[in-house]
């Protein structure tokens, strides 16, 4: 296996993006820089998602040869065997879980929650029903939350509140990438928008980012326990999320293929830069 087909296994920009998100959490839950827990959830959680991401291409080999965007993977070109992938991917998650779990029960546990969701729930109910989309934000929410819980070693209302936040914005994020992607996805038999390339969807992915907007701000109102946010950091936030809303705003007027793909770059660039903001007030 070269380190290019490891790549594309692990879904390396996924994966490193996810991983993004756990290390936000940990320094918003004010984690310290040089610790050994830091670590093994870097190491843990990139292991984690890459094994969910390698699980979830054996079970969809057949159908990843129907998509364009998917037929260069390496189990579709037969570069790598379902018994390599599937010993690579076990492997990892092994590994990855055991690390999470040499920081504290609830991180091992939240990690291993994540990987049953993503493969044995999300990924076979995206050829049912569109409800796949909500089953798949749990596991993608999990992140944000997990780099909390590794440095307070507790769920509480921070942890909910950083899990509430990613859960939402992935629903305006899966249903553009579901709309610029809607051909595709119909050849393998995927059902990820919740319904047609409409008004109705665009109006959904519109409203959850008008839901997301006060969510993402609500710590400043200190409602949080003991997760903040100042008042700098709340106008950020705030302008940060209606500058998300405006592309959702265009999708609804136009219902074009270009805001789509405006939508799901911007929802690209919102959730870390959102994290940036929690993470850079708190260190200052």
């Amino acid at each position: 296996m070269s380190i290019n087909d490891f790549l594309q296994l692990s879904k390396i920009r996924l994966t490193t993006s996810v991983v993004f998100s756990a290390i936000a959490g940990y320094f918003i839950a004010g984690g310290m820089l040089k610790s050994l827990d830091l670590i093994a959830l870097i190491i843990g959680g990139f292991l984690v998602v890459a094994a969910s991401n390698g699980f979830n291409q054996i079970i969809e080999k057949d159908l990843d040869k129907l998509m364009k965007r998917t037929e260069d993977r390496p189990l579709p070109q037969q570069r790598v065997t379902t018994f390599q992938a599937m010993s690579l991917s076990l492997a990892m998650g092994l590994v990855g879980v055991y690390f999470l779990f040499s920081i504290n029960f609830y991180s091992g546990f939240f990690g291993s929650l994540s990987v049953l969701l993503y493969v044995l729930a999300y990924t076979p109910l995206k050829r049912i029903s569109s409800f796949s989309v909500f089953v798949g934000a749990f596991p993608g929410a999990i992140p944000f939350m997990l780099g909390w819980i590794a440095v307070t070693n507790h769920f509480a209302i921070e942890a909910g509140i950083l899990f509430a936040i990613q859960f939402i914005w992935q629903f305006p994020h899966f249903w553009a990438i579901a709309w610029v992607s809607d051909d595709d996805y119909t050849k393998a038999g995927f059902k990820m928008l919740p319904g047609n390339k409409g008004k109705s969807t665009a109006f959904k992915a519109l409203m959850y980012i008008m839901f997301l907007i006060p969510l993402s701000v609500l710590p400043f109102f200190k409602f949080t326990g003991k997760l903040e946010l100042s008042s700098i950091a709340c106008l950020l936030a705030l302008i940060l999320g209606l500058w998300f809303m405006t592309k959702s705003v265009y999708l609804f007027k136009t219902l074009s293929n270009e805001d789509a793909k405006k939508l799901m770059f911007s929802s690209f660039i919102y959730l870390p830069l959102l994290q940036l903001i929690y993470v850079i007030d708190k260190l200052l």
